[in-house]
């Protein structure tokens, strides 16, 4: 397979929906051969821009050069069919079996190619992804995997395309720790290009390249995104440092301009003394006048235009050096004393009471109990009858002084809502308007914004709208789940979340397979769930 350097280059290239509405403005980017890392926020177009590589969409303005073929693994997998089909072999391996039977149709040679061997291929690949698999197993229905299954079935897919080019779409999100290591694994020195939407910090850390849809303006860079962001932390300090600089002439430039205002003003006085003195005669006196009139005017015009262009610096400054806001709030309600009993709860003979405002991870491959332990906890389950079908002889007990809150990954709720503002309210029944109006600006949504209906609203600003109602309702959660938080998030608003809670002072179970996320939460234990057969088990571990 040949390539080119680099493989894929955008060039001015924009995305208006059908109303006007910009997705995408003047983009220029270069993909070269290897990872590339494409991250922004919510809503900055990056599965648009992969669209309009893939040729799905095509573009409002400027281009794209795409050097060979391409194949895209979508976020949103469509598992109709068998797993063939999700592997993209489905009609290869009809052609194979139709030329098997007799057929002497050219249309089914052209498909098959060189794929004589699809199935052993098919098979083989499968096997690198961690799915022991036969023959038998591509004839599947695709409808029977999980998540997980399906991801790396498809991936397995993108491997056999072999293309040029191929576009990943968030392919971590939804798998657990160990499904990510083999992804990782599979990804690493991948054949042609390979560019990948993700906010995965582990993979990031991976990648060769990384383009960052900044709605302040599309930035490329070679390394990894740790080197972005070390590189990111040294321009900030130089814009920083630019906007001292700018502060100091501009002050400089008004200090000026006053000086030569109040010399002007004392030569102006003394002037009209001499005349009132009689010490001038009347047209000398209207001739230095006039000049000095005239000279005055010139000054100033010459000390605006400085104070204009040191205030043109200076807001040039002001906007390279300005930041995201940040999340700081006080929490002093949530607060659970060191000592104080929030949960016992007893697996298998196995303790795993919480004491205190400790912070738990829970973690474990997928269909190992994860979601189930949490709806136990959460007295989501039918009764005692639930609890001993899914949980043998699980027993819990949740301290009834204790408040608890949830965090789910969706979101569906808000959309009850009229505005944000009575989503609060909703949560806290107490908290009038004015105060949920207040809150919210302590969350970033400001304004109009608050009164606007949560549907409206970016998937940012939704998970704000959700962690406050979540932090500050009535009673405040001493005791906070979050399941899977970050599956949906975009960077910011991860940093958003951990900024949320630094001060949160209760105790924590999150349910996360970013390491990354656990280490900036303080996370100091450990659920493992595994399964041994039918039942769970669990080790409770110091993380």
């Amino acid at each position: 397979m040949a390539h080119s350097s680099p493989a894929v280059v955008v060039d001015g290239l924009s995305y208006h929906l059908a109303d006007g509405t910009p997705i995408l403005d003047g983009v220029d980017a270069t993909f070269p051969v290897g990872m590339t890392g494409l991250i922004g926020p919510n809503g900055s177009g990056k599965t648009t821009l992969l669209r309009l590589i893939s040729g799905d969409l095509s573009p409002t303005g400027g281009a794209v050069r795409v050097a060979g073929t391409v194949h895209v693994v979508p976020q949103r997998l469509s598992t109709a069919g068998t797993v063939a089909d999700l592997l993209g072999i489905a009609d290869t391996r009809a052609a194979l079996l139709a030329i098997e039977s007799g057929s002497v149709d050219q249309r089914h040679f052209d498909a098959v190619g060189d794929d004589w061997d699809v199935d052993a291929h098919a098979v083989a690949e499968l096997g690198v992804l961690g799915l022991d698999s036969d023959v038998a197993f591509l004839d599947r229905d695709a409808t029977s995997l999980s998540g997980g299954e399906a991801t790396r079935i498809a991936l397995a897919g993108a491997r056999l395309a072999n293309a040029d080019v191929t576009l990943l779409d968030e392919p971590t999100n939804n798998l657990d720790t160990r499904t990510r290591r083999w992804l990782y694994d599979a990804l690493d020195g991948w054949d042609g290009a390979l560019v990948v939407v993700s906010h995965d910090r582990d993979l990031l850390e991976r990648v060769d390249a990384l383009v960052d849809l900044d709605p302040r303006g599309v930035v490329s860079f070679g390394g990894t995104f740790s080197q972005y962001r070390e590189q990111q932390a040294t321009r900030q300090a130089a814009a920083e440092r630019r906007l001292r600089e700018a502060d100091a002439e501009l002050d400089r430039a008004k200090k000026q301009a006053q000086a030569e205002l109040q010399r002007l003003a004392q030569r102006d006085r003394s002037a009209r003394k001499e005349r009132a003195l009689g010490n001038v005669v009347k047209v000398a006196a209207d001739f230095y006048q006039n000049r000095s009139e005239k000279k005055a005017g010139s000054k100033s015009q010459l000390h605006n235009q400085a104070i204009a262009d040191a205030g043109e610096a200076r807001s040039e400054a002001d906007a390279a050096a300005r930041t995201a806001d940040t999340i700081r709030i006080a929490l002093p309600e949530t607060t659970v004393p060191n000592g104080k009993e929030v949960l016992r709860l007893s697996i298998g003979g196995a303790r795993l009471d919480v004491v205190g405002p400790e912070r738990i991870r829970l973690t474990g491959d997928n269909g190992t109990g994860k979601s189930t332990l949490l709806s136990l906890i959460l007295g989501q389950g039918d009764g005692e009858q639930w609890r001993a079908r899914v949980l043998g002889d699980a027993r819990l007990d949740l301290a009834p002084a204790v408040a608890t809150g949830q965090l789910a990954q969706r979101l569906d709720e808000l959309d009850a809502f009229p505005s944000a503002i009575e989503a609060v309210r909703d949560a806290a029944p107490s908290r009038s308007p004015h105060e949920a109006r207040a809150l919210l600006a302590r969350f970033l949504i400001r304004g109009d914004r608050a009164d606007q209906a949560p549907t409206t609203m970016s998937g940012g600003e939704r998970f704000r709208v959700g962690l406050a109602r979540t932090l500050f309702a009535d009673p405040a959660p001493q005791f906070l789940v979050l399941d899977e938080p970050t599956n949906n998030l975009d960077l910011a608003s991860v940093e958003q979340l951990v900024e949320a809670l630094d001060d949160y002072r209760g105790a924590l179970l999150i349910v996360t397979h970013d390491e990354h996320l656990a280490a900036e939460l303080r996370v100091t234990r450990q659920w493992s769930l595994g399964r041994d057969g039918e039942a769970m088990v669990v080790r409770d571990e110091i993380a």
